[in-house]
């Protein structure tokens, strides 16, 4: 993970966030190894909402975890920048290791919740959807323009959804939750192609009045 162009996150700025940061700075730990973790703790969470379809007698914990482990990425995702800052440690393929394996936890992420309602193209088309807005990002960053992390459906948003999704399921009754997670990939899958032209707007916007 490198230092520069970072996702603005509040809770950078939290004690116990530093503090579990300079804890890991004073150990060694790597940024890209961190970034690593989360994307391990990102394919566990599509398994486990993917298990909910698979395990139905189970599907209370399976929700449960997938929300846990959701949570943990995005604490990887955190952490790795600040560790990378921290160690004064710029990896050769930070970048690298920054953006494919968010595209990977992403993808696991929606296929398993496609998995869980049944509809696995659909699963599918809202990871192509939250793909296109890092595509976005990264091609409008190489063409001159700032890093744009705007939503409504960036990643902290899309992992929020699924998040409160997940613990929903897992408490009420499966009768009341049994379409909440179609009606989620799709608020993701339009969300986030929303966010696409956004970002690609602002960054045709910022680029032709450079020019």
């Amino acid at each position: 993970m490198q230092s520069g162009d970072r996702r603005p996150i509040a809770a950078r700025e939290l004690g116990v966030t530093q503090k579990t940061a300079a804890w890991l700075v004073a150990r060694g730990a790597s940024a890209d190894g961190i970034s690593l973790a989360g994307m391990g703790a990102g394919i566990i969470a599509g398994l486990a909402l993917a298990g909910t379809a698979w395990w139905p007698g189970a599907a209370r914990p399976l929700w449960l975890a997938g929300a846990l482990f959701v949570q943990l990425r995005l604490l990887a995702n955190l952490l790795d920048g600040m560790v990378a800052i921290g160690r004064g440690i710029a990896s050769p393929a930070g970048e690298l290791f920054n953006e494919v394996p968010d595209r990977v936890s992403d993808t696991a992420v929606f296929i398993g919740l496609g998995v869980a309602c049944g509809n696995v193209a659909l699963g599918l088309a809202a990871a192509l959807a939250a793909m296109a807005t890092a595509y976005v990002r990264a091609v409008g960053k190489a063409a001159g323009a700032p890093s744009d992390f705007r939503g409504p459906m960036a990643k902290q948003h899309r992992m929020a959804l699924v998040t409160g999704l997940a613990v929903i399921c897992a408490i009420l009754p499966f009768a009341w939750t049994a379409a909440l997670p179609m009606i989620a990939l799709w608020a993701i899958t339009l969300g986030s192609l929303y966010t696409t032209w956004r970002r690609l707007s602002g960054a045709w916007v910022f680029l032709k009045a450079r020019r």
